[in-house]
């Protein structure tokens, strides 16, 4: 079988496997936080430049794959950021009852920012990408 040149680079199912590895490491390393804190380390600040990066990398991949009409899959982004979503009010609310000194480090509040963010930013994309194909 011969290997293509940029096999990784511009395939897209390998951004997503990508982003599915570094969203189930990142978790576990937020869920590790809460039990046990990673405060003296920086391994979530790192952790969590790394996921943003790849999760932009993923995005643009796929925002620019659909305004050149060659992205047909649908994975919706939403699904996501409700996961997301539950992370972080999970963390408040059992933080709040059961670990009074826990705070949610910085990283991950700007990771889900982060998150969001791209979330707007690609369904507006979207948005103006159907009306544009409609016309």
């Amino acid at each position: 079988m011969k290997k293509k040149k940029g096999l990784f680079l511009n395939n897209f199912l390998f951004w997503r496997r990508l982003i599915n590895v570094w969203t189930v490491f990142f978790f576990f390393l937020i869920i590790y936080d809460f039990f046990f804190s990673l405060s003296k380390s920086n391994i979530l600040d790192i952790s969590s430049a790394v996921y943003i990066g790849v999760l932009a990398i993923y995005v643009g991949d796929k925002e620019f794959e659909r305004w050149y009409n060659r992205h047909q899959s649908r994975h919706p982004g939403e699904i996501f950021v409700i996961i997301w979503t539950v992370l972080i009010f999970a963390l408040i609310f059992f933080g709040t009852l059961f670990k009074e000194s826990y705070k949610i480090p910085s990283s991950i509040i700007s990771s889900y920012i982060a998150v969001l963010t791209i979330l707007v930013v690609t369904s507006k994309s979207k948005q103006i990408y159907l009306l544009r194909k409609k016309k």
